[in-house]
């Protein structure tokens, strides 16, 4: 078991709302990547006082590896309460890892129309790319021993926090 310290995923979502500060519009949109993107992006929306609530998607059915992974019993609808087409949208995820689950987004996205510009955010970008996908802000660059799972967690009281998994 790791005893190593994880960073403050709070303080992490006040650093990434400030990376994205200068680059929001007011044709700016969030939407999160189920689940722990879509916490990211309800706090950014919060601390960067943006309008439109943030749109969540589950890219359960878009996963190239759907086949073998087959359906999460915890599978949410994807919801985007506001127009794609010709917007800058971030896309928030908790863990950027081997790319396939924000190329699964993207797809999903496109079902809704053509946004102007889609860019990446998230806290964690563990490396090990499959795909390639860049984060364009991102507060943490880690290395994981192999069997480690970087797990984002949220408690009774919405407070957003890092746990370390074993297989």
């Amino acid at each position: 078991m790791s005893t190593r310290p994880l960073p403050d995923a709070e303080q992490q979502c006040a650093a990434l709302a400030e990376q994205l500060r200068p680059h929001v519009g007011r044709e700016t949109a969030l939407i999160g990547i189920h689940s722990g993107g879509v916490w990211i992006a309800e706090r950014l929306r919060e601390l960067l006082g943006m309008a439109d609530a943030p749109g969540s998607i589950d890219v359960s059915f878009y996963r190239d590896d759907f086949a073998e992974k087959g359906l999460h019993p915890q599978v949410k609808p994807t919801s985007i309460p506001f127009e794609v087409e010709g917007r800058h949208i971030v896309l928030v995820d908790d863990v950027l890892y081997t790319g396939r689950t924000t190329r699964a987004a993207l797809n999903e996205i496109f079902d809704y129309g053509r946004p102007a510009k889609v860019e990446l955010a998230v806290l964690a970008d563990r490396g090990g790319r499959e795909l390639p996908v860049a984060a364009q802000y991102n507060t943490w660059d880690v290395t994981l021993a192999p069997g480690e799972t970087l797990v984002l967690a949220r408690d009774d009281d919405g407070r957003l926090a890092w746990r370390l998994d074993h297989e």
